[in-house]
């Protein structure tokens, strides 16, 4: 049996799956926020109560919305700030007595889809979570790339490029930089366009605002699809991937995928452009999913 754990800023969530893929079993707990030490037990406790459900035990796996530095073994990277600086790893070792391998979100997100989703015989698949932020990972041959730093992959914090001259000098990213993709094509960063356009703050869900069928909603997401379009070029041009895997609430926009390809075109370094994009097939489920295949 294999464990996978998604460990995000809300909640922490767990997976059991046969050795086939096949879900055993799928439970989640709140995460007690700004509370490390109470996020570990949390964690662990979820182990101890899937192995008590299911009567197996199992390899687990852990994706967090950060890495783990390869220098120092801490947590770096993590919106849910908390985790920074923490010796997660060993933590976690030491509270399930057994070895446990942990990946950034989107890389297990990727390994997901290349093994059993969207992006499955696909030998480079590019995993794009495009929901409240935005975080990628890449796969190859089904294994997470990592990279030197451990930031293999960071597609939100590379800046949109080129810039328009009204898009100048770039939003402010959480991160201290400015221009970042994420503050583009998040769903925050949407909404954050439309209340950019319109002058009035907004409550309403990315999914209202297109709803509205107006002048500024359509503009908002025409330039949504061409800030995405760019990002995406940018990826394509260096890693020419096989397949792009769209995941988060923005996948859920299904004229995505027919608008933004065609916008690409001119930014790709190539005479014939076909790389298809296409959504997630497990959904909210790839991320810990893909937790548990760390072990694959």
């Amino acid at each position: 049996m294999k464990l996978g754990i998604d460990w995000g800023g809300t909640k922490i969530e767990i997976i059991a799956l046969d050795e086939d893929g096949s879900q055993l079993l799928r439970e989640r707990t709140h995460t007690p926020q700004e509370d490390y030490l109470a996020c570990v037990k949390a964690a662990s406790d979820l182990v101890v109560m899937a192995e008590e459900k299911t009567g197996k035990t199992g390899t687990v796996g852990i994706g967090i919305p950060g890495t783990i530095s390869p220098v120092s073994g801490l947590v770096k990277n993590a919106n849910s700030t908390w985790l920074n600086g923490k010796p997660l790893l060993q933590d976690m070792q030491e509270a399930m007595q057994r070895d446990v391998r942990i990946q950034n979100d989107a890389n297990c997100f990727a390994v997901s889809e290349a093994i059993d989703g969207a992006g499955k015989d696909a030998y480079l698949v590019a995993g794009i979570i495009i929901g409240t932020g935005c975080g990628s990972g890449i796969a190859i041959d089904g294994k997470a790339l990592v990279g030197r730093q451990g930031i293999a992959g960071e597609f939100g914090h590379t800046p949109l490029s080129p810039m328009l001259e009204k898009e100048f000098p770039g939003n402010a990213c959480w991160c201290g930089k400015r221009g970042c993709l994420e503050t583009y094509v998040s769903g925050t960063g949407f909404r954050r366009s439309y209340e950019t356009l319109t002058g009035e703050p907004t409550h309403m869900t990315t999914k209202e605002i297109l709803a509205l069928e107006d002048e500024s909603s359509r503009q908002v997401y025409a330039d949504y699809c061409d800030q995405l379009a760019r990002g995406l070029a940018q990826l394509v041009n260096i890693l020419d991937p096989d397949v792009i895997v769209l995941g988060g609430g923005m996948s859920n926009v299904t004229s995505l995928y027919d608008d933004v390809p065609e916008l690409m075109i001119p930014h790709v370094f190539t005479d014939h452009f076909e790389t298809p994009i296409v959504k997630a097939k497990h959904g909210d489920s790839s991320g810990v999913r893909g937790a548990a295949w760390l072990w694959a």
